[in-house]
């Protein structure tokens, strides 16, 4: 087994840490871990991961990743609520990328909720709303 950083920016190897909710041998267990394992899925391919981890309400019917595009650092800006008490969350961050080769960054404020007690992202909405 390959010991390689997570990318999801943790200081922990990718298999100890999002790989273990991407395998399925254990759930997010707050908004935030669920939004680096979501990015550390797109930075490693796991669509299906991606769409389980999906709020029913807003999951599309399949996800298409662009070519060319390498998600290689996720900085998490804030976090509001989302933690094992709550309900609901949100987490604001900014995802680095190449997108063959150019440098890019995407900035989001992402909604997360619980359902039959896994956290599901919901939707990205803007911050100022």
């Amino acid at each position: 087994m390959t010991r390689t950083s997570c990318p999801c920016g943790l200081p922990a190897t990718y298999a100890d840490c999002c790989g273990r909710f991407h395998r399925g041998d254990a759930a997010a267990a707050t908004a935030e871990l669920l939004m680096r394992s979501r990015f550390s899925a797109f930075a490693v391919a796991d669509t299906d991961y991606l769409l389980a981890t999906w709020h029913p309400s807003t999951r599309p019917r399949r996800v298409d990743l662009e070519p060319g595009w390498r998600w290689i650092r996720l900085d998490i800006l804030d976090t509001v609520d989302g933690t094992p008490f709550h309900t609901t969350g949100e987490v604001s961050f900014r995802a680095h990328y190449t997108q063959h080769g150019r440098p890019g960054v995407l900035a989001e404020h992402s909604r997360f909720r619980t359902e039959s007690g896994r956290w599901l992202y919901l939707d990205a909405v803007d911050p100022k709303s």
